[in-house]
């Protein structure tokens, strides 16, 4: 992994194709953060747009489907999103963290997760209904960066406003889970 990884992977604006795959471009958001090799396939692609909305949607299809990386598992309608244990399996040695209910201590965990240069899948909504999936990248000075594929883009969160639930991440405000390494 390079020093740029933030900017070699946010060359292009990498926004989710649909309405529901924003766990799915966020594993393949991590993928390329982590992965040196396949983030410039996708990164280098002549559209690098069109090779990435191709490696979303075939993320989608797997993580949601009867066997995922040859293993059965309950099958999600993709109409949904992604589900969290299929976001923890893809990833790998990764646990899918209630933060509900304490989101200071979810934002501190996140954080500590993210020092290491691991990207930590975030699920938010409202207050009753977890909605959209976000990917944790770390903290920039005293905010945390996430990546949030409604919009393509990077964002920065306070612990304080995420303590509250005003993450205001695509209209969402409180987050769910964390998908947190062992």
């Amino acid at each position: 992994m390079t020093e740029d990884w933030p900017e070699r992977v946010f060359r292009e604006r990498l926004a989710q194709p649909d309405r529901v795959s924003c766990g799915a471009t966020c594993l393949v958001v991590a993928r390329m953060i982590t992965d040196h090799a396949y983030g410039e396939y996708v990164g280098s692609a002549p559209s690098v747009p069109d090779r990435f909305r191709a490696e979303v949607l075939m993320m989608h299809q797997h993580v949601t489907g009867l066997v995922n990386d040859g293993r059965l598992q309950l099958p999600w309608p993709r109409a949904l999103g992604t589900p969290p244990w299929a976001v923890a399996r893809q990833l790998g040695d990764r646990d899918v963290r209630w933060i509900r209910t304490s989101p200071a201590a979810g934002y501190d965990a996140i954080v500590a997760a993210t020092r290491d240069l691991r990207p930590v899948p975030v699920y938010v909504g409202s207050r009753w209904l977890p909605r959209h999936v976000v990917l944790a990248l770390g903290e920039e000075g005293s905010r945390l960066r996430f990546f949030e594929p409604a919009a393509g883009r990077l964002m920065d969160v306070g612990r304080e406003e995420f303590r509250r639930s005003r993450i205001g991440l695509a209209g969402w405000d409180r987050a769910w889970w964390a998908v947190l390494p062992d």
